[in-house]
């Protein structure tokens, strides 16, 4: 318990020592919600601290899926059935799926 970090500083941020120490002309919010933040974390009411979160990184993919030339000729297969029907519901009034053979 002795090794604990003990925080003795008020939330006021850098205090002057030459004058009383009274209460502080200026809170420090943000040093408010930190500590706010780490005490909830540590009394188990938050599962994490997202302050120690890392930012999330908007990096470009290193390859675009949707560039291949396998997606591109899927894509064009599906267009094209789609413009022929070939990919229409089943219903009653289509109750088989589509065949590739020719109907005499």
């Amino acid at each position: 318990m002795a090794d604990e970090e003990f925080h003795t500083e008020a939330a006021e941020g850098q205090r002057d020592r030459r004058f009383h120490g009274g209460t502080p002309r200026h809170l420090d919010e943000d040093e408010l919600d930190r500590r706010t933040e780490a005490e909830r974390v540590e009394a188990g009411i938050e599962p994490y601290d997202p302050n120690e979160v890392p930012p999330a990184s908007d990096a470009e993919p290193a390859f675009d899926i949707t560039r291949s030339d396998e997606f591109q000729d899927i894509e064009s297969v599906a267009a094209r059935q789609e413009d022929e029907g070939e990919t229409a519901p089943l219903s009653e009034e289509n109750p088989f799926p589509p065949t590739r053979y020719q109907e005499e």
